[in-house]
């Protein structure tokens, strides 16, 4: 094939896939001048080019089965600027053939996620610690993974079962005759390491190699994982920074002689658009998206030719400049397996690395209209027959969808947990709670009126209320002064999370004015903070339900680990599942809880 056919290849794949580039004159330049194609190159019967077909996602969440309500839906971004929304995408037996169809005809084909594959997963992963999710990444052919926070969820020792196998520790085998035989695809840890030894948990880096064609992948978590994990499953680690760590190993795989490489990060961005195929790179380079990964993107070194985010439930595909200038692509595929992202790296066998003007990019819905991978099909069924006798339990009835909606900062299905929390704890004998706060990433999934399994239209089953509340934290009842519920509800928006606010679901007769014209700390009207009508009192002593994750200071709250006086209680599910069947009849269904607790002022 000649140069100029070769050029014009990879003018038409970057077209197709939407990247971006301004003129002709660059289409024309994705491959370097006077660059041969001639066989011989790498001693593989091909020429000096060749591409190598990424494909990835992140934040699967053991969302096996298809999302429901807004967890399966996306934004369509017409060309005219309208919006238009996409209902029921995602479900593993919909990515698989996606997967897989993308695959045809790649003879050079790699597939890797950036994190959160586990954990906050649904009852049908969730119930067996996500063995099944594990076991349908083995079957996806996953080549690699970093790891994300919530891979941490149940603990260092549980995510090094997920990786290396055997049964779970304290519940055994789940099925008879069968041992979990854990992942076939490495994990990757490299900023998480032994505080004494220093020494990373799981492999740093892994090599992918075909034909003599080699791609390094460096797998890292966010740096602030262990603010918004149990502290308990994750005592003797420490997370690292990002740059630093990513760069690190840049080096170590540049001395082993892999020049290509792609940086796997558990840490995102918030484009300007929420719809999936927004163009972030409107009017330059990464200008349309803000958030933690332009900061590292722009630091992290030139080695590194690509990366692969996720965390914050996001969809892109920008081009953000590296410290020298030049743009790199920066991709993440939302959430719950609702995209894929396919990413053309045009590999030169001469120099070892990624041309990287030839890298085009694109993410593509997970649609449901193609034939379901049989195998997944028949993994999930497997893996729902055994859960069946728990999950198809009615707990309540509701007259209509209970969402948790993006927007807003007060959120209907927020208001009903919060709500449960509080009556839960609230008699003498269960802790004497007065209000309740409820951490809104806790929040997994909405309460969809319509039936899912043959349940019927308003019932919700207990595998429904798992889904919604999958981490069965135990509940606590505890002691603060007014003084220090004021300071919670200002590290909402300071601190840790001035950058990024955390907004506290909370439980009715408990309400507060929040100032957005302000900033920091500031933001809390400090004058508004009532209880059932009665301004708080900074020296009176308050008794707030709250779950464990919290009381530890989870999520940027450290002025919550100052309290007094626990008292631990029913787990969060068995509070929510209990309030639901109080609270809700067939003839009589829970309607979604007003909103009002909190004012916004903007």
């Amino acid at each position: 094939m000649s140069t100029t056919r070769k050029k014009n290849r990879a003018v038409r794949r970057i077209l197709a896939a939407g990247a971006g580039i301004a003129t002709v004159g660059a289409l024309v330049a994705a491959l370097p001048a006077g660059a041969s194609d001639t066989k011989g190159g790498g001693g593989y019967g091909e020429g000096r080019y060749v591409d190598v077909q990424l494909l990835s996602f992140n934040d699967l969440h053991g969302n096996l089965e298809p999302p429901t309500g807004s967890s399966g839906r996306l934004t369509h971004r017409n060309e005219d600027g309208t919006t238009k929304t996409i209902e029921g995408v995602g479900g593993v037996e919909y990515l698989a053939t996606h997967l897989r169809q993308a695959r045809q005809g790649q003879r050079y084909s790699v597939t890797a996620a950036a994190g959160d594959m586990i954990g906050a997963s649904p009852l049908v992963s969730g119930l067996f610690h996500d063995e099944p999710t594990v076991e349908a990444l083995n079957k996806l052919k996953l080549d690699v993974s970093s790891v994300g926070n919530h891979e941490f969820d149940e603990g260092a020792r549980e995510l090094a079962r997920m990786q290396n196998g055997g049964c779970h520790p304290v519940e055994g085998c789940f099925e008879e005759g069968k041992t979990f035989r854990g992942a076939n695809f490495p994990y990757l840890a490299a900023n998480v390491t032994n505080e004494k030894s220093g020494r990373p948990m799981l492999d740093p880096y892994f090599v992918w190699e075909r034909n003599g064609v080699k791609i390094g992948f460096i797998g890292v978590t966010l740096e602030g994982t262990a603010n918004i994990v149990s502290a308990e499953g994750i005592k003797g680690l420490k997370f690292g920074d990002e740059v630093e760590t990513i760069n690190k190993y840049a080096k170590v795989l540049e001395r082993k002689g892999v020049k290509s490489i792609v940086a796997l990060l558990h840490e995102g961005g918030m484009p300007a658009s929420g719809a999936y195929n927004y163009d972030c790179d409107t009017p330059g380079a990464g200008a349309g998206i803000s958030g933690p990964i332009v900061d590292i993107a722009k630091n992290v070194t030139p080695q590194v030719d690509a990366l692969v985010t996720g965390h914050t439930h996001q969809a892109y595909a920008c081009t953000i400049p590296d410290p020298s200038g030049k743009p790199r692509t920066v991709t993440s595929a939302a959430s719950f397996g609702r995209l894929y992202t396919d990413t053309t790296l045009t590999y030169d066998r001469r120099s070892k690395d990624i041309v990287r003007t030839a890298v085009a990019s694109a993410n593509h819905v997970v649609t449901r209209d193609v034939t379901p991978a049989k195998d997944m099909t028949d993994l999930i069924g497997r893996y729902k027959a055994l859960a069946a006798p728990i999950a198809g339990r009615p707990v309540g009835h509701i007259s209509a969808d209970i969402e948790n909606p993006i927007d807003g900062v007060e959120k209907p299905l927020g208001n009903l947990i919060a709500d449960a929390q509080l009556e839960g704890m609230a008699p003498a004998d269960k802790g004497g709670a007065q209000l309740a706060l409820m951490n809104p990433g806790g929040i997994r999934a909405p309460l969809v009126r319509a039936q899912a399994n043959g349940e019927g239209d308003g019932v919700v089953t207990y595998g429904e209320a798992y889904t919604v509340q999958p981490f069965t934290n135990m509940m606590t009842a505890v002691d603060l002064t007014g003084a220090q519920l004021i300071t919670t509800l200002q590290q909402q928006v300071s601190g840790a999370n001035q950058a990024a606010p955390k907004i506290l679901q909370v439980s009715k007769g408990f309400t507060y004015t929040l100032d957005m014209t302000k900033t920091g700390a500031d933001r809390i009207v400090v004058g508004s903070v009532r209880l059932n009508g009665e301004a708080i009192d900074p020296a009176k002593t308050y008794r707030v339900a709250m779950n464990e994750f919290l009381a530890g200071g989870g999520d940027g709250f450290p002025v919550l680990k100052e309290h007094t006086n626990k008292l631990v209680g029913a787990s969060d599910l068995d509070l929510f599942t209990a309030y639901l069947g109080a609270n809700s009849s067939a003839s009589a269904p829970l309607a979604p809880p007003a909103l009002g607790r909190i004012t916004v002022v903007k």
